[in-house]
């Protein structure tokens, strides 16, 4: 195969951390990504490529694309936390280096987004045995209704499969934990602490919390063990002599593949005497089966692999995925965040080394494999 300058050829007018450079110049905060939206449906519209544009996600399909085939969707997300404090330089103006692009959203998610574009550029004119659609989406910090939530039921009849950018270090997370908080509340009768009156609802909830601290999940996920499940807030009562007739509590849940939210919802509601109301049921687990083609090119690749603990708009789309992309985790929502050039290089040799290696596993229709019928 040719050997590729992944840095400098594949952008004509400058190199990957030019194009990194201009995005994290650009503020792009979860619900605010026009400006930079904008940008980037400038820089296709100047390379001649159309792209469909819902709110700020945007949308590239490669000029061939064929309904017979089945899709590879390259996915990452364009907005970014706000600055924390401690930056020692701004954000959206930061020092140069010949090492390393820093500023806000850099690293998360900014290098798996310049990453997936030159990748898909590199791609652009090449008929392979799927179509490869690039979405660039927003409000994924925030988990917006503008985002992937608005977008998917759009395009989810379109694609069949996915790689989610985000910063990984180049690993592949085969799975990602969902989350679900629950707000609880115990319910008592108040009354005066020194003449045993009322019902108190911090006993109610001690009791409730100890039901919970035993509950079990007959299920148990190959790929991500057992449901997690902490207690992580308590509160109640007005003064020392007043018996409270109201203990909230909040429960952390780390759910797994093989229960839904509702599902987890509907075991623990009858353990307890507290009400229970979920913040949120739509942060699901998720994960890939393990003899689907893109375990089977991690596999073939030697693609080290793990179980993320950490959400992302995986949790959003119906299909297969896997997330995967330079950066590290570790460094995201840290003030003088920041990605490296070799970081940038291994992620676009990655992807298309992925890609390649798909080409070899996909064959040319959906209806030519069990998995996409």
């Amino acid at each position: 195969m040719k050997r590729i300058d992944y840095n400098q050829s594949l952008f004509p007018e400058g190199t990957a951390a030019d194009l990194l450079r201009k995005l994290v110049s650009i503020p792009s905060f979860s619900g605010e990504e026009n400006l930079r939206s904008d940008f980037l449906e400038t820089y296709f519209a100047k390379k001649g490529i159309p792209t469909q544009r819902i709110v700020n996600n945007l949308i590239v399909r490669q000029p061939h694309h064929d309904a017979k085939k089945v899709t590879l969707m390259l996915n990452s997300h364009i907005d970014t936390v706000r600055p924390t404090a401690g930056y020692t330089f701004d954000p959206f103006n930061p020092p140069l280096s010949d090492t390393r692009v820093l500023g806000l959203g850099s690293n998360d998610a900014g290098a798996s987004v310049v990453s997936m574009i030159a990748t898909f550029l590199h791609f652009y004119e090449t008929k392979l045995p799927f179509n490869l659609m690039l979405v660039l989406s927003c409000e994924e910090e925030n988990s917006g209704p503008d985002g992937m939530r608005k977008m998917w039921p759009e395009i989810k009849d379109t694609v069949d499969f996915a790689v989610v950018g985000e910063p990984t270090g180049m690993r592949a997370a085969i799975a990602e934990r969902g989350l679900l908080v629950i707000d609880a509340e115990a319910e008592g009768v108040s009354g005066h602490a020194a003449l045993n009156e009322g019902v108190n609802a911090i006993y109610i909830a001690v009791e409730d919390i100890f039901a919970l601290r035993s509950a079990t999940f007959d299920k148990i996920s190959p790929t991500m063990g057992e449901v997690k499940l902490t207690v992580t807030q308590i509160h109640a009562g007005t003064q020392h002599n007043v018996v409270p007739d109201s203990c909230t509590f909040v429960i952390d849940i780390r759910p797994t593949d093989v229960y839904t939210n509702q599902e987890i919802m509907d075991i623990l509601q009858p353990k307890v005497k507290s009400t229970l109301k979920a913040r949120s049921l739509t942060n699901k687990s998720s994960a890939t089966p393990l003899d689907h083609p893109l375990m089977q090119c991690v596999q073939q690749l030697g693609i080290e692999t793990y179980v993320s603990p950490t959400t992302s708009d995986w949790m959003r789309i119906s299909c297969p995925a896997i997330k995967m992309g330079p950066g590290e985790s570790v460094r995201s929502h840290h003030p003088d965040e920041y990605v490296t050039i070799e970081e940038l290089k291994q992620g676009i040799a990655g992807y298309i080394r992925f890609i390649e290696e798909l080409t070899k596993i996909i064959p040319n229709t959906k209806k030519d494999h069990s998995f996409f019928e």
